[in-house]
Formats: C-alpha cells, structure tokens, sequence
C-alpha cells in the first residue's frame, strides 16, 4: 500500500471507531452492537482499514492491546468482594465452566462443520472466553442486581487470560502434531507461571513508581501504560500469550496493595482503553472477508443459539448447585455468556498460522468466531435487561436519590421527594447538618462520600441520581465531576450565584438544576420568607406563583428541570414544585 492509503486508512480506522462509539451512546446500546458490523461493511467495501495492510504483525499489536484492557479490568477487582457463595460460583464457572463450553464447541463444530478434529477443538477453546469488553458494556445496561454483577464480572475478566493461555496450548499441540514432534504437558502451567512472575514484577515496579516515586495525574497514567506495554511484551517473548496473565495480575495486585492507594481519576488512561477496545473491533470484524462468513453462516446459527440456550444454562446450573443463589440470579447467570475481543484476537492469530501451514478447515476459525460473537452480542444485548427485569434480578427503574447538603431549604426538598414516593439518602459534612437530617428523620448516607467516591473500585450502591446542594458552589461543582465516575446514574448541581467568582463552579460538573433564575442563594432566600416545597400530581392545573421542580414518573424515576431542558410531565406522573413566598417577593442575595 502507498503513504496516501495507509494514512487513510488509519484515520478512517479511528474515526469508524469512535464514531461508532458516539452513535452507540447515543441510542442507548452497548458500543458492540454498532462497532462489529461497522468494521465488517468497512472490511466490505474498502481494502484500506484491513488490518494486515495497515501493519506487518497485527497479531502482536492485538496481544499488547487486549494486555492494557485486562489490566484495566484488573483495577476494579477487589478479591475482597469475591467471598462466600460469589466466590464459589466464580470458582465453579472457571475451573467447571471452561471444559464443559469448550468440550460442547468441539462437538458442536465436529456435528455442524466439515472440519478436522484439531479444528473443532482450537474453535471450543476460543469460544470458552467472554472477557471485560462484552460484559461490563452489556453489565451498564442491564442494571444487574449487585451479586449477579459481581459474579459476571469476576467471571469475565479472569477467563479472558485463561482462555487466551489455552488457545496457545492447542494450537501448539496442533503445530507439534502436524510436525509429529512431542508435546510438553507442562506448557500450560509453565505459562502460568511466567505470566505470574511477569504481574510480580508489573506490581514491584508500578508500587516503586507509584508510591515511592509519587508519581500522579498524567505521569503516574504514562507510568502504568508504559508498564503494562513492557511487562506484557516482556512474558510474550518468553512464552506466547502469557502477557495477558501478567497483566490482569498487575491490575488487580496494584488496586489491592495495603496501604497503597491508586490515583482517584484516570480519565486518560480510560480513555485509551476506551478507544482500544473501538479500534480492535472496527479491525478485526475488516478482515473478515464476507465470502467466508457466507459459507459458514447457517451452521454458525445454530452453534450460537446452541451455546445460549443449552450450553450456557447447563454451566450455570452446574455453577450454582448447592448454593443459595436463588432461581432467578441462577437463570440470569446463565443468560450471559457473549464472546469479545479475546474470542476474537485468539481466532484472528492462530487461524492465520494455522492456514499458512495448510491446515483444512482452518480458514473457518475466523468467520465462525465472528459470527458466534456478533449472535451472542445481539441475544445478551437486546434481552438481558427485560429477561433480569422479569426475574426480579434487574435493578428497580424506581430512582433513589441522594441529596448532598444539610441546609434547612434541603431537608424540606427531601421529605418532599419522599413525599411523591421516592426512596432518598441524604449526606453532609458538618456534623450540624447530620444531626439536623438525622433529626429530620431522612436516611443519612454513612462514611466520607468523597472518599467513597474517589476510589477507582467503589460503586454508590443503589444510587440513582446525585443531586449536589451544599451550601459551596465550588464543592458542588469539584464533587459533580469526582461522584460521577462511582455513579451509575445522572450527577446535578444547584446553580451559583450570579456573577460569582468561585475557583471551578461557574465552568465544570453536572448539570445545573432549575431555571436559571433558581440558583442556591435564591432558593435559600425563598425558603426562609416562607416558600415551601409542594407535591401534587400532575393531572392537577399548576397552582398561580409554583414553579416545576421534578417530575417523578409513574414508573418512579425522577427527572429534574434543568436550565439545559425543561420536562413534560404526563396526566400519571408526580409533581414536586417550589411555592411562593407568602404576601412578598424575593429577588436573589445582591
């Protein structure tokens, strides 16, 4: 290819990728349902975003790649969370788990597929991954029920290295019988164990760099990237597919060193495995060739609703026996099982090899792969939530606010939200204010909330909406920024006085509560002439001088007027409004 194509082709590469990312965001979908058949019509139509003229080992880009997305992976894991029944239903999926979806791929394939044996079974050890990149998307928008997720989520992210171990142990096997050399027993354990040594000395240097060196904000981001990139290249050179091991051991040691703390933010580091995880897909799913998915397309059906409705239920079921994991969380954890990028990156590496050394059937290994994760992405994605919902495993629609702030103006906005049916969690920092909530009688959230929410593993658990109402507009603004990361739901802010000269709150955080004649001090001045907080539905006409403050749906979930939008309430819906100040009028504090 000339300058002029491979420059075109890596800037259509990326900006497919993130594309792709931004319209999924927009319709609501996890990013996969949009980047997979993207990067297919692109492989379709123009030759310039396949991988293999872009770079001369792609395979080797992808292994370094999917390295940093474990570690990533690696970061959010506590095995602390994994104790009793999560712990032994992850252990089960593992160790129980693997050889059942793999030995069911290999007679699935040898039943449905003309191919040699060796190629059945290199596709049921690829087939056996799930992996991070599929679940967690697939996790948000599901809204699972906090044990299901962490199940999933363990489950996901450390099979993902153990598969890709072994489809390196197969496909050697596979080499060394075409060559009819012996074969080492020892290779899948000897790789256990670099990959281990190789995550000891990623956590040795990451502790030295991180800690004694105090390396934080854009350095400490490069110091793990540069880290993760150089250990995992490191143990590949010593023994195929063993970075990824190394990698996901860094990950999860460096999070749980004691007395060791991970910098609260890592917006860039996010963002790269962000685009990672975009650019590998948009590259794999190009160099599939749209003949030899054709050829392959029926059967690949079949191996995919095989694998979701009989293989899959089966694991679960094993999983799960003898536990207290009830009916409903035993049939969601069955309900997932989608195949990403490693499934894919495994396929793309080994089929290769595999065809260059003229083994038959082996040009089947990618399309199939491909196929078996774009059927699994599309089942899980457009059924897990209403299946979990229907199970009573799904996360309530129902909001559960949390109002940060202890002024006496708050507190009556509380008890009104309560009032129109909402479950609300209140916290503040003076212990004036505790007691005033307390005294209240409003649920008051426990611990140091910014503590809670600045680390990188913590989740605010149940809540829906963060509604940010100090009386400093410079906390409301730093913590709308900080709180969003451990919150699986909208952050708001009230507004700042007019013309204030705050460090940060005029310029970042969360959307702005209100209309922008409602900032903080106006509503404390109404509050103390008087002004009061009014529940009414909405099919009642809207009270002279009250102005709309929240719809909460008949389904239960709040939606504040914000200056960005105002909300159309429907005739079942709940109202929560601001009254007048009685016989007077109040401008805001000059």
């Amino acid at each position: 290819m000339t300058q002029e194509q491979i420059l075109l082709g890596a800037a259509l590469t990326v900006a497919l990728a993130v594309g792709s990312q931004i319209l999924a965001s927009k319709l609501h979908v996890p990013s996969l349902i949009v980047l997979l058949p993207v990067g297919f019509a692109a492989g379709a139509l123009t030759k310039v975003v396949r991988p293999d003229n872009l770079v001369p080992d792609f395979t080797a880009l992808v292994s370094l790649a999917v390295a940093v997305i474990l570690y990533d992976a690696g970061l959010g894991l506590d095995p602390q969370q994994m104790k009793g029944e999560t712990r032994s239903v992850v252990t089960r999926l593992i160790v129980l788990g693997i050889p059942i979806t793999a030995g069911a791929c290999l007679g699935l394939v040898v039943a449905l597929f003309d191919v040699p044996v060796a190629v059945a079974l290199m596709l049921g050890v690829i087939l056996v991954v799930s992996g991070p990149t599929v679940v967690g998307p697939l996790l948000e928008h599901a809204r699972l029920a906090d044990r299901v997720r962490s199940v999933l989520t363990w489950e996901g992210t450390l099979v993902d290295p153990l598969g890709g171990i072994l489809g390196a142990v197969v496909f050697h096997l596979i080499v060394r019988l075409q060559d009819k050399e012996g074969y080492r027993v020892g290779l899948f354990f000897g790789s256990m164990a670099v990959g281990l040594a190789g995550g000891a000395v990623g956590v040795a240097v990451l502790w030295l760099t991180l800690r004694k060196l105090r390396l934080g904000g854009t350095l400490g981001t490069l110091a793990q990237l540069a880290t993760v990139v150089a250990v995992a290249a490191g143990c590949d050179i010593v023994l195929d597919d063993t970075g990824l091991i190394a990698a996901i051991v860094t990950g999860i040691g460096v999070a749980n060193l004691p007395g060791f703390d991970m910098p609260a933010r890592r917006p860039f580091f996010e963002t790269v495995v962000q685009l990672v995880i975009g650019l590998l897909f948009i590259s794999i799913s190009a160099s599939v060739a749209p003949k030899s998915v054709a050829s392959v397309l029926l059967p690949s059906l079949a191996l995919t609703a095989a694998l979701v409705l009989v293989v899959r239920p089966l694991v679960s079921v094993v999983a799960t026996a003898r536990t207290d994991v009830g009916s409903g969380e035993r049939a969601v954890i069955g309900w997932m099982a989608p195949r990403g990028i490693v499934a894919a990156s495994t396929a793309a590496t080994f089929s290769a090899s595999l065809v260059h050394r003229g083994l038959a059937g082996a040009d089947k290994i990618l399309p199939v792969t491909f196929l078996v994760i774009v059927g699994t992405v599309l089942v899980y994605a457009l059924t897990v939530r209403p299946v979990a919902a229907r199970l009573g495993v799904g996360e309530s629609a129902r909001s559960r606010p949390l109002l940060v702030g202890g002024a006496p103006w708050v507190i009556d906005l509380a008890r009104s939200l309560r009032a129109a049916g909402l479950d609300v969690l209140m916290w503040a920092g003076l212990p004036r204010e505790r007691d005033r909530i307390r005294e209240a009688g409003m649920e008051l959230a426990p611990g140091e909330l910014l503590a809670t929410a600045t680390d990188p593993g913590a989740r605010l658990e149940g809540v829906t909406t963060a509604l940010l109402l100090t009386d400093d507009d410079d906390l409301n603004a730093l913590a709308s920024v900080v709180v969003q990361d451990s919150l699986d739901g909208p952050v708001y802010r009230v507004g700042p006085h007019p013309g204030g000269q705050g460090i940060v709150a005029p310029y970042t955080g969360g959307g702005v509560l209100f209309g922008p004649g409602l900032v903080r001090s106006v509503l404390e001045d109404r509050h103390e002439l008087g002004a009061r907080f009014v529940v009414r539905p909405a099919a009642d006409p809207l009270p002279p001088g009250h102005e709309l403050l929240f719809v909460v749906r008949a389904d239960g979930r709040l939606e504040p007027v914000t200056e960005a939008r105002d909300v159309v309430p429907a005739a079942d819906d709940t109202l929560v409004l601001l009254g007048p100040v009685p016989n007077a009028s109040v401008a805001g504090r000059a």
